[in-house]
């Protein structure tokens, strides 16, 4: 098994009211990824997300494709050293800035 990534992404687009965090969520729990993903007052979804880097970068390849209704116009990927603290992944609550 390779080391353990975060991966902290920004999505926009037509992100929210879609079923994005939803569709993330499934991915996510399909890959094995760990973390959590919210919807950002600025219109945007935030994510972070652990796993290997293959896992990751599949996931990343979903976060461009988005569910069906929606429209992904930009991700923005920061990867980082995992800190190993998720069990599972959750809808977080909304990010108020």
């Amino acid at each position: 098994m390779s080391e353990a990534t975060r991966l902290h992404a920004v999505i926009t687009g037509r992100v929210q009211g879609v079923g994005f965090r939803f569709f993330i969520r499934r991915n996510a729990n399909q890959l094995g990824v760990t973390g959590w993903v919210r919807n950002r007052t600025d219109g945007a979804v935030e994510i972070i997300a652990e796993g290997n880097d293959q896992d990751l970068q599949e996931f990343v390849a979903k976060l461009r494709t988005g569910p069906q209704m929606s429209w992904v116009q930009n991700v923005v990927a920061e990867w980082q050293t995992a800190k190993d603290s998720f069990d599972d992944f959750l809808i977080a609550p909304t990010a108020y800035a």
